[in-house]
């Protein structure tokens, strides 16, 4: 079969229940409704940087690492949005997985993030958006989650065993359709303290961020 969106066959080695659950997180996510983005509490399993848990003002994004307008952001927004809010605490960053089409490649990048460690989860997820230009090049997907898995000090066999880990799967399906039941149907999604903002600037989501901050 192929990948409409890289023009290459489709990562082969995850398990047939992975490859199936990837087809079951995409069909999920495009069926889901436009009421809104959820809310802004915390959830089981979050990956979260900045302020601890509570704080004034929590901001959500949910993401794909197959996205290209999550890897834009990634590269011309975060630097600026981390060192302003999350270096100096003002906000707690919450990461939320909301994997996009290929969603196969997309749930084998966050299993690989989840079995690195929390210490290095950000840091792979960032490599793997940064490859995408890898893939528009030729690149086989598999070979740039590999290098990324090894380069967060994962063996090729720590790799296979853990994009095709039943018990991770499972949670990545229910994390994903708790955001399909927020009402995400489109990535990157911003929440700021449970509102979503659509302009994904860092002028737009100063703005709101800034506006919480205010408050008393």
């Amino acid at each position: 079969m192929r990948d409409k969106i890289t023009g290459k066959f489709r990562y082969g080695t995850m398990s047939r229940r992975a490859a199936l659950t990837a087809a079951a997180l995409t069909t999920m996510a495009a069926l889901a409704g436009c009421s809104g983005a959820g809310s802004g509490g915390a959830a089981e399993g979050d990956m979260a940087l900045g302020a601890p848990e509570g704080a004034k003002v929590t901001v959500i994004e949910y993401a794909s690492v197959t996205c290209s307008h999550c890897a834009v952001w990634q590269e011309q927004v975060w630097p600026q949005f981390k060192t302003r809010y999350v270096d100096t605490n003002k906000v707690r960053y919450i990461f939320r997985e909301f994997p996009t089409p290929p969603a196969d490649i997309a749930a084998a990048g966050f299993l690989i993030a989840r079995c690195a460690g929390e210490d290095k989860y950000f840091d792979v997820i960032h490599e793997i958006m940064a490859s995408q230009r890898e893939w528009q090049a030729g690149v086989p997907p598999r070979s740039t989650l590999v290098r990324v898995a090894t380069g967060a000090g994962l063996s090729e066999q720590q790799f296979q065993a853990c994009v095709s880990d039943e018990a991770a799967i499972k949670a990545l399906d229910a994390r994903v359709k708790a955001g399909v039941d927020a009402g995400v149907n489109s990535t990157p999604t911003f929440l700021v303290n449970g509102t979503r903002v659509i302009d994904t600037s860092l002028e737009s989501l100063s703005t709101a961020i800034d506006a919480e901050l205010a408050k008393g």
